[in-house]
């Protein structure tokens, strides 16, 4: 590896990427993804600072959005300036996913670029790197892992198509559509198993694929379908906010950007009920929502961004979320991010406050819990039941959750059962089944200390009521658009002694003044 990456920085590595490039540009997107002026008004003035985000030039969007005659001349200010100081390899401005990601912002935002009056040398110069940069990434794509991986042969098909490279061309969308394989599963969720890795996915699918298109060049199958089936499965996370599941490191993320990149899909499947693959179920009755989560950690590399939240629960109701995970954290502090990543943040049981999964140092996974689903349904009542192993080997139980959702939404029940495995009967421990709940909604015990009762920002009561378990309300927190706001959760404390324990529970929705109540 060493010995490979000085090759790739030597003179002579670098002398061999010099060659012809085309004295205009071949290619023009007809859509690009839309940035933020307000950021590119503060762009406007500033000398480019080049950090491994910079690098990306995902700031042109941002530049182009503003539109005005000082920012496309700071765009090509930073363009200049970066191809005097950085248009030599080196790890920072040359890794694989970050130059995928620039030669496509290069591509998409050309015009802004290069258009006239922009002199002819500029023009050429830009190309010329363009060219370099398609020649060094043909054979280094393989350095970028996970999702950088299909962002970094993004870029590679768009340079070809625009450099009108065939040979090459085939080669790259070839890789493209075996890393798809790969990436993509049979239900159309991401390896990763993030909800934001799916937009992400589906956004780098969809460029390489209007690429090829502008360039009238043969859109391979695998793109296609996994764009058919990948769409379907980003509808599957999002709430009646339109906004995404907290899993697995995923905030609530940009509405907008998430309708965009469904709408640019053009695939019109609706979201799956069960993704066996992607290890997670869907139930949707009345105005009611309930992702589960019920599979394992995903494998490396593709676990960095994974929690610990074995059996997660998240529930929503029309476009108020009730239930929740506490989110993802984005700073530097470390002690933040595996906070966030443990089992305690998230809406599932815990034994002996230890996560389901064990995150090593470098935040890869070191064990990962085997899991099992069952689920039926019975004239529009859902119901779903998993079980995991993570508590088996330090403490001799299977913690196993049913959840039941009413046809009418009104009416949730679960029950958490830990059941002994293994040989002997195990010392007793201390578990707590845990409702983090949404910063907006109210929350408040009742005298019998049995009940809590939530009401949503609308004025919709729900009442939670739970038995084989002592409740109380505790502090929590909610990391959704990066900020830490404070919010509550129910813990549901007990006692698992030789015989296990189980854990029954009921959410249900108070009827209004005047309304109807659903079945009982």
């Amino acid at each position: 590896m060493a010995l490979r990456e000085w090759f790739y920085r030597s003179a002579l590595y670098n002398l061999a990427l010099w060659g012809p490039a085309p004295g205009e540009l071949r290619l023009r997107l007809a859509e690009t993804w839309p940035g933020d002026p307000q950021r590119g008004e503060a762009l406007v003035g500033q000398p480019p600072q080049w950090t491994a985000e910079s690098h990306s030039f995902g700031f042109l969007a941002d530049l182009a959005a503003l539109g005005t005659e000082p920012a496309v001349r700071a765009a090509r200010e930073a363009t200049a300036d970066w191809l005097r100081r950085c248009d030599a390899i080196e790890p920072l401005s040359w890794n694989a996913a970050t130059l995928g990601d620039r030669l496509f912002a290069w591509i998409a935002h050309h015009d802004l670029l290069a258009a006239p009056p922009q002199e002819p040398e500029f023009r050429r110069a830009l190309l010329m790197s363009l060219a370099r940069q398609a020649r060094y990434l043909h054979g280094a794509w393989r350095q970028a892992t996970g999702i950088g991986r299909l962002r970094a042969l993004r870029g590679l098909v768009a340079a070809w198509a625009t450099l009108r490279d065939e040979r090459r061309l085939g080669t790259a969308c070839a890789r493209l559509g075996t890393e798809v394989r790969a990436q993509i599963l049979p239900d159309g969720g991401h390896i990763s198993r993030g909800p934001h890795r799916q937009v992400a996915a589906l956004k780098a699918l969809i460029d390489a694929r209007d690429a090829l298109s502008a360039a009238s060049v043969e859109i391979p199958k695998d793109v296609m379908d996994a764009i058919d089936r990948a769409a379907p499965m980003l509808r599957f996370f999002r709430h009646g906010d339109g906004g995404l599941a907290l899993f697995n490191g995923a905030a609530a993320g940009d509405i907008e950007l998430i309708e965009l990149v469904l709408q640019r899909a053009m695939a019109k499947g609706r979201p799956p009920t069960h993704a066996p693959q992607c290890g997670y179920e869907r139930l949707q009755a009345g105005r009611s929502l309930a992702l589960f989560d019920c599979g394992s950690a995903p494998p490396a590399p593709f676990d960095g961004d994974a929690h610990a939240g074995a059996l997660a629960l998240e529930f929503s109701h029309g476009r108020e979320r009730l239930i929740v995970n506490c989110g993802v954290y984005v700073g530097g502090d470390a002690h933040w991010r595996a906070a966030m990543r443990a089992t305690a943040a998230h809406s599932t049981l815990i034994v002996a406050d230890t996560a389901s999964a064990t995150i090593g140092a470098d935040g890869h996974f070191v064990t990962r819990p085997e899991i099992k689903v069952h689920s039926n349904e019975q004239d529009g009542n859902l119901w779903v039941g998993a079980s995991h192993t993570g508590y088996i080997r330090n403490f001799g139980l299977q913690h196993r959750r049913e959840l039941y959702l009413a046809a009418d939404g009104d009416d949730l029940r679960g029950e958490d059962r830990l059941t002994v495995v293994g040989g002997g009967p195990p010392r007793g421990h201390g578990f707590a089944v845990r409702f983090h709940l949404h910063p907006d909604v109210q929350a408040s015990t009742t005298q019998d200390g049995n009940t809590v009762l939530l009401k949503s920002p609308s004025g919709v009561f729900w009442r939670l009521k739970a038995a084989g378990a002592v409740m109380n309300l505790a502090e929590s927190v909610y990391l959704d658009d990066g900020a830490v706001r404070k919010t509550q959760q129910v813990v549901l404390d007990g006692h698992a002694g030789s015989t296990g324990a189980v854990v029954k529970w009921a959410l249900k929705r108070e009827a209004k003044k005047g309304e109807k109540p659903g079945p009982a």
